[in-house]
């Protein structure tokens, strides 16, 4: 899913495309969970990990609180997401610990679902009421906001794999599509290394379209000498790695990476185990054997 802002479109008052993104980015976060029980969507199964229904609301947070506070006489759903919702924007004020989300029993997830719901109906209005001159001013943060939101998709799914991985019932997010069951992803292609001369080099984004802040500004650096592979690591060189003794070999790593191996007793990547002779990997769709040609 990508969005792209056209600044000068939107500056002319063409506002249909954003408005329409808005729309279809907000539409694939409910998509994401539709279907789910409750039970699912607020459990935090680590300290890294969030419940989808924090995602659900700080999603919701970031345009109350960045575009609609701009707003006369917008009243906020309830003044106290403020504080449970905001994950580390310092300039906004205090927030609720990142390590207990979980226990954000209330408000419930029938009240998160009303919260988007009203910011959603205030932000086309919003929206709707806005000429050149603010669809120029408040047109690339609501476009950082869609993009703010499509990474809390990516997470959202990734903190779901992590709770059902430690279910011993292995629960499936969704059923595989027919398609998916034997796609390998490239991962048996034949492997060769490219090599990039080094010197000075211009890195950094410098187009005018939607980046990161931390992505820019382009600047020159001096690089060394490198090469990278053609493709990625296949699950099959993978297993060939540890059948070689590679999480005992302390050659094979970095200090910090053999380090944290030895602490956490590292054997095989996460979600992996071997069972009946082979490996099996918790996906979202279940635990499925390990597919050797696949990334």
């Amino acid at each position: 899913m990508s969005v792209a802002l056209d600044r000068a479109a939107y500056a002319a008052g063409n506002t249909t495309n954003l408005a329409a993104d808005y729309t279809r980015v907000r539409g694939a976060t409910g998509a994401l969970v539709d279907g789910l029980p409750a039970e699912d969507l607020v459990v935090q199964s680590m300290e890294d990990a969030s419940p989808a229904k924090w995602h659900l609301a700080h999603t919701t947070w970031f345009f109350e609180t960045f575009l609609l506070g701009e707003r006369a006489g917008y009243a906020a759903f309830d003044p106290a997401f403020c504080f449970l919702f905001n994950s580390y924007y310092e300039a906004v004020g205090e927030r609720h610990p990142r390590p207990r989300r979980g226990m954000l029993t209330r408000p419930t997830l029938d009240e998160v679902v009303a919260y988007r719901a009203h910011v959603d109906a205030a932000m086309g209005d919003f929206m709707a009421g806005l000429d050149g001159g603010g669809w120029a001013r408040f047109g690339p943060l609501i476009e950082l906001g869609l993009h703010h939101e499509m990474q809390h998709q990516e997470l959202l799914l990734t903190d779901l794999l992590h709770a059902y991985a430690q279910n011993s019932l292995c629960p499936a997010y969704r059923a595989a599509a027919d398609d998916d069951e034997g796609g390998d992803g490239g991962g048996c292609a034949a492997l060769d290394w490219r090599t990039f001369d080094g010197g000075l080099r211009e890195i950094g984004f410098g187009e005018d379209s939607f980046a990161f802040d931390h992505e820019g500004p382009r600047h020159t650096v001096y690089m060394q000498p490198f090469r990278l592979a053609s493709r990625v690591v296949s699950n099959g060189e993978w297993q060939e790695f540890i059948a070689d003794g590679g999480y005992e070999r302390p050659e094979l790593w970095l200090s910090d990476g053999w380090m944290t191996a030895c602490r956490e007793g590292w054997d095989a990547p996460l979600y992996w185990q071997q069972e009946d002779g082979g490996w099996s990997a918790m996906e979202l769709h279940g635990r499925r054997a390990v597919r050797a040609a696949a990334p």
